[in-house]
């Protein structure tokens, strides 16, 4: 099918058993709260609510995530920040639930081109407390749809909040996608946690207000036992052009689309330059930017902020190779000739500097 992003995630949450949807209108995700509410009236099981803001609408997510049901919400970066106490609520209590951010031009209430300045706040759980969500930058119409039906199997695996980072570009793109055969939600695997009525089993308790500090502390001790886990089992990236490079630029999501149409400019030029694409931003995929760093000198970190993924580039480098950095935030969007003439610099200059 060719579809607009944002249709592609409400189609694949459909499709991924999703039943229930609760938003509040803002651009520019709009048309993927529009899908779902036309997607909903027309499946007898579907429930839809445009709630009465950001906070009631995450509120809603966490009492259909605790009676066990497929959920999903989203918004747009200052509409993100709202939700953010009702995610940690929903990681303390270890409810699955995914959360789309169709990331806008910010700090504040910005505008509404395509950003990429809530890397921090997606990665860093942003919310109080510690905790984490995964957090997954789908960077084409595929994988729009791909990622969707992901997200709900890792919110429901690792009972955790997981984010769907994209931005008001990728929203509004249209590229054809294949889906994949929809899911009965009956047929999903039990939760034996879930709140579904205690008639004939004792009850269950859900909650993350715990007054014993000795309790408290187990609790955050387990969610980071879970991270640990997370850590070690699904971070995924893209390697393009990586085999022989000397350069490797970061990039994710839209970003990641402009640098490679950057790369294949200077490999006409005979630079020998590659991409290394993050598909989980939390967990950040280290191990593999640390095996590309035993051959490689020289990361371009390529993103529509002021730099955030940029840390935890150097943070997994710690020193080991020469980091640069190129950013254009506010919604500004660079071109691949743009990007190429950086590269171009940067290699050059290394040349000089290295004799290589």
């Amino acid at each position: 099918m060719l579809m607009r992003g944002s249709h592609v995630i409400g189609e694949a949450a459909l499709r991924a058993g999703c039943r229930f949807y609760f938003g509040y209108p803002i651009t520019p995700q709009n048309e993927l709260t529009e899908y779902m509410a036309s997607g909903m009236a027309a499946l007898p099981d579907g429930v839809f609510i445009q709630a009465e803001s950001e906070l009631a609408a995450i509120n809603m997510v966490i009492g259909v995530s605790m009676a066990g049901r497929r959920v999903m919400t989203s918004s747009s970066s200052p509409g993100i920040s709202l939700k953010q106490e009702g995610i940690s609520y929903l990681a303390a209590q270890e409810l699955p639930a995914v959360v789309v951010n169709t990331m806008r031009g910010g700090p504040g209430l910005g505008n509404i081109a395509p950003s990429q300045g809530d890397y921090f706040q997606a990665t860093r759980g942003g919310g109080h407390g510690d905790y984490r969500t995964i957090v997954l930058a789908p960077g084409t119409g595929q994988e729009l749809a791909d990622f969707t039906r992901k997200a709900f199997e890792y919110a429901d695996r690792y009972r955790i909040p997981v984010v769907i980072l994209g931005d008001g570009m990728m929203g509004q793109m249209m590229e054809p996608v294949e889906f994949p055969e929809p899911i009965d939600p009956a047929s999903l695997p039990p939760k034996p946690w879930a709140l579904d009525g205690a008639k004939e089993r004792p009850s269950r308790i859900i909650r993350s207000l715990i007054l014993d500090p000795p309790t408290m502390e187990e609790h955050n001790w387990k969610l980071y036992r879970k991270h640990e886990m997370i850590e070690n089992e699904i971070p995924e990236v893209e390697r393009f052009l990586t085999d022989d490079a000397r350069l490797v630029v970061l990039a994710y999501g839209t970003a990641s689309r402009v640098a490679k149409g950057a790369i294949k400019r200077v490999r006409e030029l005979g630079l020998k330059v590659g991409l290394l694409r993050p598909k989980t931003l939390w967990p950040f995929p280290t191990k593999f930017l640390v095996e590309m760093s035993r051959r490689v000198s020289d990361f371009l970190v390529f993103e529509m902020s002021t730099g955030q993924m940029l840390e935890d580039v150097k943070l997994s480098l710690e020193g080991r190779r020469r980091v640069h950095f190129y950013g254009r935030p506010g919604g500004v969007i660079s071109t691949p000739d743009e990007i190429a003439k950086i590269i171009n610099n940067i290699y050059f200059r290394e040349e000089l500097e290295t004799g290589e």
